[in-house]
């Protein structure tokens, strides 16, 4: 005899509240083994996070490097230039480093 939709979802229901008790159980005791070893080594939120960690930052973001793309000014850094001319690499590349390359003149040499 098929069940009825109400049963399964109170099936789902149950199984969900056991789950989250599990979890809360097996949380509980990883969180109490991390505290007992901080206390033993006596460690620091800088040791554990990093000096420079933000609170409430996400996880995902402790693997990346923070990117140098911006000067202190805000402006985005110059990445070519000949004389007064210069282009920070992003977009089309400007009319006078085309010309320049059109000349034979290598984007190389033109690197700050």
């Amino acid at each position: 005899m098929a069940k009825k939709l109400a049963q399964i979802e109170a099936q789902i229901k149950k199984l969900q509240d056991e789950a989250a008790s599990l979890r809360a159980k097996e949380v509980a005791g990883v969180v109490g083994r991390i505290k007992e070893a901080i206390l033993h080594y006596g460690l620091t939120p800088e040791q554990l996070f990093g000096a420079s960690r933000q609170k409430h930052k996400p996880a995902s973001d402790l693997a990346v490097a923070p990117r140098k793309v911006r000067a202190e000014s805000g402006k985005v850094r110059v990445k070519y230039r000949d004389g007064d001319n210069t282009w920070t690499g992003r977009g089309n590349k400007p009319r006078w480093l085309t010309a320049r390359l059109g000349e034979g003149r290598k984007i190389e040499e033109f690197l700050v």
